[in-house]
């Protein structure tokens, strides 16, 4: 589990990046910290990206049914003249930015503000997902999370799409979507039948 560092002096900024497949818990533990934050009584800005319409407008709401209110934008650039006077920044579903994000992120850090950014690392193909490996490569601190493959039973970072849409961005939960692992993801029967093997 995450525990923020102890800050002795100033207000410096960092930026944390929760990453996993669907059904891994990432919204769920951008929602804990944020809590977390909010205790310390420091002031909090959450952003989503203004197309992820699935559970809720303007909330950001975990698998469990857990929201909280955020603010949708169009794109990275957006976040920056939004979060004045915060000392937390979070940005859900960080896959569907534009390459913009990272260095959005990394402006708010110097400013002091504690960036916590929450998004799939992988596409359902298996490959890096939009500006993610970025914000992997400059983030002060990573946490990967798993969920659990629905065929084996084994730890699944990967997410598997049912439906023959090739499109990278293709949004849906469980309708779509199901968590698996390497051997299930590459080398089960749908999996060959689909990649053609």
């Amino acid at each position: 589990m995450f525990i923020e560092p102890h800050i002795r002096t100033g207000k410096p900024g960092w930026i944390e990046v929760v990453c996993g497949s669907m059904f891994s818990g990432k919204t769920e533990e951008l929602i804990r910290r944020l809590k977390r934050a909010t205790i310390a009584h420091l002031e909090t800005k959450i952003f989503k990206p203004s197309a992820d319409i699935r559970y809720h407008r303007e909330n950001i709401v975990s698998h469990d049914e857990n929201a909280v209110p955020s603010m949708p934008v169009e794109n990275a650039q957006a976040i920056i003249p939004l979060s004045k006077n915060v000392d937390v920044v979070a940005v859900d579903e960080a896959q569907f930015f534009d390459a913009e994000l990272p260095e959005t992120c990394e402006q708010l850090a110097l400013q002091g503000i504690r960036v916590i950014v929450a998004g799939l690392d992988m596409d359902y193909t298996g490959k890096p997902f939009g500006p993610m490996p970025d914000m992997l490569a400059r983030a002060d601190y990573i946490t990967k999370l798993h969920a659990i493959c629905v065929k084996c039973g084994n730890i699944a970072n990967y997410s598997y799409r049912k439906s023959a849409s090739n499109a990278q961005v293709l949004l849906g939960e469980k309708n779509l979507y199901e968590p698996r692992c390497r051997e299930c993801f590459y080398l089960g029967e749908d999996a060959k039948n689909k990649i053609g093997a």
